[in-house]
């Protein structure tokens, strides 16, 4: 398989959509949807009456056609629900999800890959975050059934990954093992699917995609690569410039005055050592430039990812407002980012764009009410008589604590499931007056998005950011 230059970040829920992987992809270089929340996505999209058709287009080729019909039957509205009205909520994911909600999740991701691969030969990826760890296995089996050619995987440290690729791509049961706090030495919990007892007879067949562990450090990626449980065929390193996620500093998290993580040396990632485990690498964080791009191929690297320019282009999915006000702060000199370390439930350092009207101004975040009815971002926990109970920072505070959680562990936390679905036109519909906001996130190069900006014109095309970062790349 030829490598590509160019890797598109999977940004946020469904800001890396299947348009923007679908043009990257025709344009010769990797596109990839972000995988994160795509149940939701699907779900509320059937309810706005799927405008265009894309979504009904694409379940209708879905390879087990039952399943398909269950689920455009349960949330399909004719011609959209009103606007005023909330949108239907699906389950929230556990460690054994009913039937319905793993419909969803296979379904959701079959449907967002066969879009990005649809009409052309290029290569498509899929975007997962080990931290979210229950939809995985439905998630990747869906992606695989609509020919996915890469999964990418970071937030944390998907060893286990490989291995299920091989099962999945076998049809055999593959097995996951999820984190439960308070789980006792010796105590493992699982989360299983098996693609045959899913599919029945016959099963279809489907390839094993190629993995890319996303890692912050030459550590991290030799343990991928000698001890996950399967082939790991190349990494993203990704340093602390970039959007989303970001690794936590090596060593005692210390504070700047400003209140984000201090990064320093330690943090930098060996790239003599990565190279020398002889698997193709691509650099990201703050590489969208062509003279980035050739300094990566001179230090051997295969390419670079680029998340934050494609994330304003008109291709992707942040709602269309938001990235005129992007856009507008990076023109006038004025956007910033501000590296959370405590809004992700996740408790890794999130980016977040600092915008007017949106949860990352204080008095907006503090007149939000606390509510948690999506649960991605929950955290299991071992309950007293041995079974899992289910929290997140981010919920009712005395909620929180009632489960075992402390005040201070909700403090600052943001609820990313609902704002992050408010980013894409998704949010959730409270009252009459009241929506959910949007929480933007974009890696330091959110300072120079205008850049791609022709004179009179207030947006770019993703075919734009890429003739730019190939320029002199030859």
């Amino acid at each position: 398989m030829t490598q590509p230059k160019i890797i598109q970040g999977g940004m946020g829920v469904a800001v890396s959509s299947w348009t923007l992987a679908r043009t990257v992809s025709q344009l010769g270089q990797l596109g990839v949807v972000s995988g994160t929340g795509l149940a939701i996505v699907l779900v509320r999209a059937l309810q706005l009456g799927d405008p265009g058709g894309h979504r009904l287009r694409a379940l209708d080729h879905f390879p087990i056609p039952a399943i398909a019909q269950r689920v455009v039957k349960k949330y399909f509205i004719p011609g959209g629900k009103s606007p005023e009205a909330p949108f239907r909520v699906s389950a929230m994911p556990t460690l054994q999800p009913g039937p319905d909600l793993v419909d969803l999740f296979v379904t959701a991701n079959f449907t967002e890959v066969f879009l990005a691969k649809e009409g052309h030969s290029g290569l498509v990826g899929l975007n997962l975050l080990e931290k979210i760890q229950l939809p995985t296995l439905p998630s990747l089996y869906g992606a695989m059934l609509a020919d996915v050619d890469y999964v990418l995987m970071g937030a944390g440290i998907p060893r286990s990954i490989p291995g299920c690729l091989d099962a999945l791509a076998r049809g055999e049961a593959a097995k996951l093992k999820i984190d439960v706090e308070g789980a006792l030495p010796n105590e493992d919990f699982f989360n299983t699917f098996d693609p045959a007892a899913f599919c029945g007879a016959p099963r279809p067949q489907v390839k094993r995609p190629q993995f890319l562990g996303i890692v912050s450090s030459a550590t991290l990626a030799m343990t991928l690569a000698k001890k996950a449980s399967g082939r790991v065929d190349g990494f993203v390193v990704e340093g602390d410039t970039a959007g989303g996620h970001n690794a936590p500093p090596r060593g005692p998290m210390q504070l700047s005055a400003s209140g984000e993580p201090i990064y320093g040396p330690r943090d930098v990632p060996d790239l003599e050592k990565i190279r020398e485990l002889g698997l193709p690498f691509w650099l990201a964080g703050s590489y969208a430039s062509p003279q980035k791009l050739a300094h990566a191929l001179s230090v051997g690297a295969a390419g670079i990812q680029v998340g934050t320019a494609f994330a304003f282009c008109a291709e992707s999915g942040l709602q269309a407002d938001l990235k005129r006000q992007a856009l507008a702060l990076s023109r006038a000199g004025k956007a910033r980012i501000f590296t959370d370390p405590v809004a992700s439930p996740t408790g890794f350092p999130f980016k977040v764009v600092q915008m007017d009207e949106t949860l990352s101004a204080a008095p907006v975040y503090e007149g939000r009410e606390r509510i948690c009815d999506l649960g991605y971002l929950r955290h299991l926990y071992r309950k007293a008589d041995g079974t899992t109970g289910y929290r997140c920072p981010a919920e009712p505070v005395d909620d929180f604590v009632r489960k075992g959680g402390t005040v201070e562990a909700a403090q600052g936390r943001k609820c990313l499931c609902n704002s992050l679905l408010a980013n894409i036109g998704l949010g959730q519909i409270r009252s009459a007056t009241d929506t959910e906001l949007a929480l933007l996130t974009a890696g330091d190069d959110v300072a120079d998005i205008a850049r791609f900006l022709k004179p009179g014109q207030d947006s770019y095309s993703t075919a734009d950011v890429v003739a730019y970062l190939l320029a002199g790349a030859a």
